[in-house]
């Protein structure tokens, strides 16, 4: 099995060097590097604030890493300690050495995480693939999360042509010339192509070789093994499920979350609305 890599050390360098210029323009005021050893590869994460039993822990979407939450982390750090995570195997400064191949491995992957940052009552925040992951952890490491906010996450519906359709969309008007992307990322339903550093970023991202498990759909089983207080945001108009069938499904088998669907918003919820967004991951991590 493979590892997620750069094809070689030109695509490297130019991805490290985008990633160091975003994490200065983007990353707002002092930030303490942790590079955290796992069972597979050493974590990077960005901890703003002094260290904390009940930070709260973001972890990004696919292809992405601590750097989407840049418009977060200095909101909700008025609060919270706040730690930002580069998921091993997604480009970013985390390195992969062992290969992810499931769901166990995934969450022992983000168990060793939350021992390297010292806590058993974590608030976790996952953004799409990221928020399978936290439920996922959560599902097989019960006892240390506090509590989830998960934005529209992955894990389920089956991924559909609709969803790559969005993604080849919102990369193709990502690279129009910038004075277009306002009307093609309504047109495409697709807000983050407006973030430009992260854009330059996502493009430098293309020599990353990534490797990791496509999330499978939760079995209503599990979903009933969800018993900590969990908030899932859903956008309206997402392009990666039926929010609604998604909103009935988790109402119907999972007591302890709450659901709310976020009326004209998409997948891209984060950059949809920011506001709303932070505003219910500190009245998650308030509970």
């Amino acid at each position: 099995m493979r590892i997620g890599e750069f094809k070689n050390d030109r695509a490297r360098d130019r991805f490290q060097t985008a990633y160091d210029h975003a994490l200065d323009e983007l990353w707002p005021g002092p930030r303490t590097a942790l590079d955290i050893p796992t069972r597979y590869g050493t974590t990077r994460a960005y901890r703003v604030g002094p260290p904390a039993e009940d930070p709260v822990v973001l972890l990004p979407g696919a292809g992405g890493n601590s750097l989407m939450w840049h418009a977060y982390v200095g909101l909700l750090a008025k609060h919270r300690t706040v730690v930002a995570v580069d998921t091993v195997g997604e480009p970013g400064a985390s390195v992969q050495t062992t290969p992810i191949a499931d769901g166990d491995d995934a969450a022992t992957w983000f168990d060793d995480v939350l021992t390297g940052i010292d806590t058993n009552a974590a608030h976790v925040v996952g953004c799409s693939y990221g928020g399978w992951l936290a439920l996922t952890h959560h599902l097989r490491h019960p006892g240390r999360t506090a509590s989830l906010t998960l934005v529209d996450p992955a894990g389920f519906a089956e991924f559909g042509t609709r969803f790559y359709a969005w993604l080849i969309a919102g990369g193709l008007a990502a690279a129009a010339p910038r004075r277009l992307r306002p009307r093609l990322a309504r047109l495409v339903g697709n807000s983050a192509i407006l973030d430009t550093e992260l854009m330059r970023l996502m493009r430098a991202s293309m020599g990353f070789r990534r490797a990791l498990p496509i999330p499978p759909v939760y079995s209503d089983d599990e979903l009933r093994r969800l018993d900590i207080p969990t908030l899932v945001l859903l956008g309206e108009r997402s392009a990666l499920h039926d929010a609604r069938k998604v909103a009935e499904r988790i109402t119907a088998t999972a007591p302890s979350a709450r659901v709310e669907i976020v009326p004209g918003t998409g997948h891209a919820l984060p950059t949809d609305a920011p506001e709303l967004v932070a505003e219910r991951i500190l009245d998650m991590a308030g509970r």
